[in-house]
């Protein structure tokens, strides 16, 4: 069974997203690492996901996605689209997982990622 592990906050100005959501929530929110700034939302031993805020691209440039833990990326990228899934991009390369974006078939943005 695949978790949400994490979710994604797409912004036009994620400076300010940032500040707002550390300002009435208290989230930890960290300098910018490639655009993208991830976030605390409580201690480890608490239940809940942490996440990040970046600026959002053209393909997504607001909104929120969940993002799911996968075994398998390319198997369930191949799953995902014989479901009616639409792919925003595809598997992406980082040092310690992979990543991909989709829309599923009533037009949520969800993505995937597997760890290396």
């Amino acid at each position: 069974m695949s978790r949400v592990v994490l979710f994604e906050m797409n912004s036009q100005d994620p400076e300010r997203a940032s500040s707002f959501y550390s300002s009435v929530f208290g989230w930890q929110v960290a300098a910018p690492n490639w655009g993208y700034r991830e976030v605390a939302t409580g201690s480890d031993n608490q239940p809940g996901i942490n996440g990040g805020i970046s600026l959002g691209p053209a393909d997504y440039p607001h909104g929120t996605r969940v993002v799911i833990e996968v075994e398998s990326i390319d198997e369930t990228i191949k799953a995902a689209v014989e479901n009616g899934a639409q792919i925003v991009r595809d598997k992406m390369e980082f040092d310690a997982f992979y990543l991909a974006y989709l829309v599923d078939p009533v037009g949520l943005g969800i993505g995937l990622i597997q760890h290396k």
